[in-house]
């Protein structure tokens, strides 16, 4: 009686995915005949502020101090490769420094000398003073980071990528930031403030641990409709136009967007889009920008509240790649949970690629009180686009090696039983 429940509880756990096998089985990976699935045809689960670690209880104290709101920053990531292989995410943030002209600025925070904390390893003293832009929250106060440099985030994704081939695309949010006021007063690092050389070291870090194969690039996208056209595009005339590649030529890439403001103080985008780069020719990254300009192609919409929602839904229906949230550390789970999951629900009905949040898997929120949990219906890793709805899009569009696996070991129970 035992083993015929057992048995039972394995074919229910397996049930979902079995229902798609024969779909799955027809070699996934292949275009389609007909019209394919375009990657801004899918929405994603990411999550925002993905590098993120807690302060150390240790020097919770000073960082109390240190920080107004503190409680706001009381929420830790797993690492990458945990995220993308156990929470269903395909969208990470990174946020950057410039550590170019002084390596090493960065490596003696001053939140670790006022927790009188163990001396840090060899390993990450040396990582710090490394030639790379470093990654963490706020200099000198919350600094702790699954990957300390950009490099070592993307060697992570890298490595991941390479064990996992056909995966779906990884859009990855770049925020670049300067050194606050507050924390050079206190006697923290200057460090560097961004401009057109040093985003020239982002892109180069990029391709040097990704390679072009592994990358989806505006010269990707704007080139491949230029073929099609026949005559000369601007970026944002090539996806409203012709539109993004389709999810099958992006399995197994990246795909970089910038989360700066393109109007924000100092402003990043004209010097990354300056130097004969107004359509991002050459360039790594999609920048943040606004309809109607020859760079637009990805938007960020944060908030989908209100009008908003409207405004998230026109601009997916003309084709735009755009990122919005789900949620905020941590006044978003000190609601009522059916509050919480308002947001939620209004960001998965934008139609946003991109949806972000904190709380990407079951349990993160509950020291707050709270079951929330931000994810897609199902927990799947993408799902067809709820506005625009493509004809033919069907979840075996959507699955992944390891998933697909997993519907043969459904199949085979399924004929033992």
């Amino acid at each position: 009686m035992r083993q015929s429940s057992q048995c039972a509880g394995d074919l229910i756990r397996y049930l979902v995915l079995s229902s798609v096998l024969s779909l799955a089985l027809a070699n996934p990976f292949t275009p389609r005949s007909d019209s394919p699935v375009r990657l801004n045809e899918v929405q994603f689960m990411g999550t925002h502020n993905s590098y993120h670690k807690e302060v150390n209880i240790i020097g919770r104290p000073f960082f109390e101090l240190l920080m107004p709101s503190p409680q706001d920053y009381f929420y830790s990531h797993a690492s990458f490769p945990n995220q993308l292989d156990y929470q269903s995410v395909r969208s990470l943030e990174i946020d950057l420094y410039a550590d170019y002209d002084e390596p090493g600025q960065f490596a003696d925070p001053l939140i670790r000398r006022l927790g009188q904390y163990q001396p840090p390893t060899k390993e990450w003293s040396a990582q710090m003073k490394e030639r790379s832009a470093k990654v963490f929250h706020i200099p000198d106060a919350d600094v702790e980071s699954v990957c300390p440099t950009f490099k070592i985030c993307l060697t992570h994704l890298r490595d991941w990528s390479k064990s996992n081939p056909g995966h779906l695309p990884i859009l990855v949010d770049l925020e670049f930031k300067t050194v606050d006021e507050r924390i050079i007063v206190l006697g923290g690092p200057r460090g560097e403030s961004w401009n057109s050389t040093n985003l020239d070291y982002v892109d180069e870090e990029i391709r040097s641990i990704l390679t072009d194969s592994r990358l989806i690039t505006p010269d990707d996208v704007r080139l491949a409709a230029q073929e099609h056209a026949k005559k000369q595009l601007t970026l944002e005339q090539a996806v409203l136009q012709y539109g993004w590649p389709s999810l099958d030529e992006s399995r197994g890439k990246f795909l970089f967007y910038m989360d700066n403001d393109p109007d924000g103080s100092p402003n990043l985008r004209d010097p990354y889009r300056g130097k004969s780069h107004k359509n991002l020719e050459g360039r790594v990254i999609f920048t943040n920008s606004v309809p109607g300009e020859p760079d637009a192609a990805f938007i960020k919409m944060n908030d989908p509240s209100g009008d908003k929602l409207e405004q998230i839904q026109e601009l997916v229906r003309k084709g735009y790649l755009v990122r919005t949230r789900a949620d905020e550390p941590i006044r978003s789970v000190l609601l009522p949970i059916e509050r919480s999951r308002q947001r939620l629900e209004r960001a998965l009905e934008s139609g946003a690629q991109i949806v972000s949040t904190d709380w990407p898997a079951m349990g993160m929120a509950s020291r707050y009180g709270t079951d929330y949990v931000a994810e897609l219906p199902g927990r799947r890793l993408a799902r067809c686009n709820p506005v625009l709805k493509p004809e033919g899009c069907t979840d075996s569009d959507l699955l992944e090696k390891a998933e697909i696996e997993s519907s043969k070991v459904a199949s085979r129970m399924l004929m033992q039983h």
